[in-house]
């Protein structure tokens, strides 16, 4: 298989890098076609803005989704935006390395994302009409393929519980794993999740490399987050809000999630 690692931190050697290093090792020695997309190595542009189209007349006011259009559909996008759209095609597989800063991703890999997933690529796919909202949310141009998050936070294990300070490391994911990943139609896996990052000895860095290498061996094996797709008749068409014979009395991000049958 084939798998894409956008990778985004500043230091090399930090616990990112050598988790992604082990992770290139672990995937490459299984048999896989790897590529890394070390973000801060390329000095990736993270900002939108008009250059990003190489046609784009500087004397007409930016319209970020119609340039973005445009430029997808003309061939017209800068190239570095290209690549990484050409990475994703060629990945089976795709997993976002990062450090959770102030509760999201790092920029770097936000503006990636803001870039890369442009109008008719990643957004603006099938049919838009008062029947159908096109093809998001568990279609669209990343069905068939796996994405998954391998996430570091300072923080204890219990900040992040379900009455923990920083609020349930579930809820503070789901608009990574739902907006950005299965917006698109990736099959979306639980996060592998590293807590206490600066109380790392050898020991536990070895039991992290276990836990990360066996999530990586499964990585086609491993059942995805069921999230409920936005044209298989969960959802009232056009309002997108779950019909009310659909998890009654549910509110918030789990009610979008199948829960299993009793």
């Amino acid at each position: 298989m084939n798998v894409l690692i956008v990778y985004a931190h500043p230091e090399p050697r930090s616990l990112n890098g050598a988790l992604k290093d082990f992770t290139v090792q672990r995937l490459q020695a299984a048999g896989h076609a790897v590529q890394v997309s070390d973000l801060y190595a390329m000095a990736w542009k993270a900002p939108i803005d008009a250059s990003d189209s190489v046609d784009h007349d500087p004397a007409t006011r930016l319209d970020v989704s119609e340039a973005s259009r445009r430029a997808f559909a003309s061939g017209s996008q800068r190239p570095d935006i290209a690549a990484e759209q050409e990475k994703l095609r060629w990945a089976d597989g795709v997993i976002l390395q990062f450090p959770l800063w102030w509760f999201s991703m790092p920029a770097i890999l936000k503006g990636w994302v803001d870039r890369v997933y442009a109008y008719g690529f990643a957004y603006g796919v099938g049919e838009h009409s008062d029947a159908r909202w096109g093809d998001r949310y568990g279609e669209g141009s990343m069905v068939g393929k796996r994405a998954m998050l391998v996430v570091t936070t300072g923080g204890w294990e219990s900040h992040y519980g379900p009455r923990g300070i920083n609020g349930p490391m579930d809820d503070l994911l789901f608009p990574i794993h739902h907006g950005i990943l299965h917006y698109p139609g990736f099959d979306v896996l639980p996060p592998f999740v590293v807590h206490r990052t600066s109380r790392i000895d050898e020991v536990r860095f070895a039991g992290l490399c276990e836990a990360l290498g066996e999530r990586l061996d499964n990585l086609w094996r491993t059942e995805p987050i069921a999230y409920r797709k936005q044209n298989a008749g969960d959802y009232e068409i056009p309002a997108l809000t779950l019909k009310a014979d659909v998890a009654p009395g549910q509110k918030g991000f789990a009610a979008h999630v199948l829960q299993p049958q009793a």
